[in-house]
């Protein structure tokens, strides 16, 4: 049985082939005109980003599985390998305690000036008369509001940390939604009560720039807004308008619509002031890159069994 993977490099670790593998092609990158050649002749394949679209598909008989080296599979096109038996799985819950962890990471740099106050250590504090240094107030964790959107494991894990905290938290319902769920609070109202606004929810047509500015202006101008699920659910470009206006206080992405982003991309241009962004990296904890490499193995080894789990499609 062929296996190829084909963003081997977007794991800090390698997979190792299963025993029964026959061929097994570890590839490091796959550009888009590279893919139906990398996987001719596949039974398996392994990707964490590279897409797999229904003319692709057209053009690989062969095969019969895609392990998705992630949890989000927006990258498949999942009603085409419907159409052509094709079994779909992903690797559900590996990162929950990484990217929750991260999130909480990020409101600590957010609401405390983390990174502006280690860089006034090194430029104003030698010259300063004072023990220390005062710049943007800080903000107390404990008794803050926590919009969350998305109550999946990741945004159920961010609450119950949080919580731990002293944070009140809130689940924010369907933006629109005409009858407000049990354990919900309208999208709107989460908007408006929010310190900081944590985006837990999958990429869909409905959550498309779901924060933009009509969102944004209904924030406190203290809150905070971060991002660890996926780039489209804002609009980027309207985020660096009320980041640069004072719309709201700061935002904290570990995710953009495009990755990597342009050079040219509007939130990386350096007239955008108190954004934390980092590269994709939430999930990459030591424990939970471990998390998805036993995931992968075990979505591999029970399709050669015959009883695939995890499916999507």
């Amino acid at each position: 049985m062929k296996i190829v993977t084909l963003d081997g490099d977007t794991l800090p670790m390698p997979l190792t082939p299963p025993e029964w593998c026959t061929t097994w092609d570890f590839r490091r990158t796959t550009a888009p005109h590279e893919i139906m050649t990398a996987l001719k002749g596949a039974q398996i394949a392994i990707t964490n980003k590279v897409p797999l679209r229904a003319d692709v598909l057209d053009a690989l008989p062969d095969l019969r599985y895609i392990c998705v080296a992630a949890t989000g599979y927006d990258c498949i096109d999942l009603e085409a390998c419907r159409a052509r038996g094709i079994l779909v799985s992903n690797v559900p819950g590996y990162s929950t305690r990484s990217v929750a962890e991260g999130v909480i990471a990020a409101l600590f740099a957010l609401r405390r000036h983390l990174l502006s106050y280690a860089q006034l250590a090194r430029t104003a504090w030698p010259a300063s008369a004072h023990f220390c240094v005062h710049q943007q107030p800080m903000l107390d964790i404990h008794g803050a509001t926590l919009g969350i959107v998305g109550q999946g494991d990741i945004g159920r894990a961010v609450g119950s940390l949080a919580r731990a905290l002293g944070m009140q938290v809130m689940y924010a319902d369907r933006k629109g939604a005409a009858t407000i769920r049990p354990g919900y609070h309208a999208f709107d109202d989460v908007l408006a009560r929010s310190d900081v606004l944590s985006l837990h929810c999958p990429l869909t047509p409905q959550t498309y720039q779901l924060i933009n500015l009509e969102a944004l202006v209904q924030m406190k101008p203290s809150a905070v807004l971060i991002n660890t699920a996926r780039g489209g659910l804002i609009n980027e470009s309207d985020l660096a308008h009320a980041l640069r206006q004072g719309i709201i206080a700061g935002a904290a992405l570990d995710v953009l619509s495009s990755e990597p982003p342009p050079a040219d991309h509007p939130l990386l241009q350096p007239t955008v002031p108190n954004l934390l962004l980092t590269p994709h990296i939430a999930w990459a904890s030591q424990q939970g890159v471990a998390n998805l490499l036993r995931g992968i193995d075990v979505n591999l080894r029970s399709f050669q069994q015959g009883d695939a789990q995890n499916l999507v499609s």
